[in-house]
């Protein structure tokens, strides 16, 4: 959950440890306000909290017999999401450190494979074929997680295009690598609280090349691998960088891997930024047609759960509602029960329904 949406009396599901590892918060602790200011005066932008502590239980929001009706008859089961075990979430969180803080050591190679092998046992776990990225939760640390989220989001995007499972795996391998160029760009420019100038800007721009130039002569990553890292940032009319090549010469992995890091990075609050809404974030990715590849971007929106079933959110019309199924063409708009009513809205398919939308 996110540090600023902490309420006093919450109580925290994993410890908040330094990047020395030390306790700073122990699991368990329940929060107050002067715990929940010092831990956003340390930067630290997200934490677990226990179930049943983040958000009111749905069952305790009064529902008129109508609407349990239709949401009986109607529940539909989310498609199968990547969920990450406890202990595969502590092996990805401390693997992926010592790869950031191990940049040149023989071991950063087999610690990147070991968690691209988690990764994948996780989607093939449950054949996975969908993602709800808050779930995720593999680190507080905005650099770790980013990296572990784009290849988690990537790898199922990845298979919902019908990529082999090797190649799934390779652009895990992508993604948990993409970033690491920016362990060479000065701490003050990477944590700037505002906008870059021209100058930080074209040397924040070289963090593909650094991250390409650090694993291109190591054999066990392929050449696709190596110019995804290199190309991730590239766009298919050509603005992107650092090469500003067009859609014919970005390598396939590099067109997945561009809608994942641009959707976790505008989700995650940062020092200079506030986090967008998902659902802005998505709308946001699919106005993009003129940089990002389209198929890439459509299998990326049939992967992506938004509003899980059995969550609760707010209509337009003033209601609230329960989500009782999601359809995947309509990423933004699922079927859902009004609580009080019972009137069914299916909100991607009904066009009585058009002018309603999910607040």
């Amino acid at each position: 959950m996110r540090t600023r949406q902490l309420k006093p009396g919450m109580k925290l599901d994993h410890p908040v440890v330094d990047r020395l590892g030390r306790n700073l918060v122990a699991r368990g602790a329940e929060l107050d306000d002067y715990m929940i200011d010092s831990l956003l005066k340390l930067g630290i932008m997200s934490v677990y909290i226990q179930e049943g502590e983040e958000e009111e239980n749905p069952e305790q929001i009064p529902t008129s017999p109508e609407a349990e009706k239709n949401i009986e008859r109607l529940r539909t089961e989310d498609r199968a999401k990547v969920t990450l075990s406890a202990s595969i979430r502590e092996r990805v969180s401390t693997g992926i450190q010592f790869i950031y803080n191990n940049t040149t050591s023989e071991e950063m190679v087999a610690t990147t494979e070991s968690i691209a092998d988690d990764l994948m046992r996780s989607i093939k776990s449950n054949d996975a074929i969908a993602i709800d990225i808050s779930t995720l939760k593999t680190s507080d640390e905005y650099t770790f997680k980013h990296s572990v989220d784009v290849a988690t989001i990537s790898m199922i995007v990845a298979k919902q295009q019908g990529l082999s499972p090797e190649e799934v795996r390779e652009i895990g391998v992508c993604g948990l690598l993409h970033d690491i160029g920016k362990t060479k760009i000065p701490n003050a420019i990477l944590n700037k609280p505002g906008k870059l100038d021209d100058d930080e800007f074209a040397i924040m721009r070289q963090h593909s090349t650094y991250s390409y130039n650090m694993i291109k002569d190591r054999p066990e990553f392929s050449p696709a691998v190596c110019l995804g890292v290199l190309q991730h940032h590239e766009k298919i009319n050509g603005s992107g960088y650092p090469m500003g090549v067009s859609a014919e010469k970005i390598c396939p992995y590099a067109k997945i891997l561009s809608v994942s890091d641009i959707y976790d990075a505008l989700v995650t609050e940062r020092p200079y930024k506030k986090a967008y809404s998902q659902r802005d974030a998505v709308e946001m990715i699919m106005s993009m047609t003129m940089e990002l590849d389209i198929t890439a971007m459509k299998s990326f929106l049939e992967s992506m759960i938004l509003y899980p079933v059995d969550s609760i959110v707010e209509l337009s019309n003033g209601e609230q509602a329960r989500v009782v199924k999601n359809i995947p063409h309509y990423i933004l708009r699922p079927v859902v029960v009004g609580l009080t009513s019972g009137n069914v809205y299916n909100l991607g398919e009904d066009i009585n329904c058009a002018n309603i939308i999910i607040l």
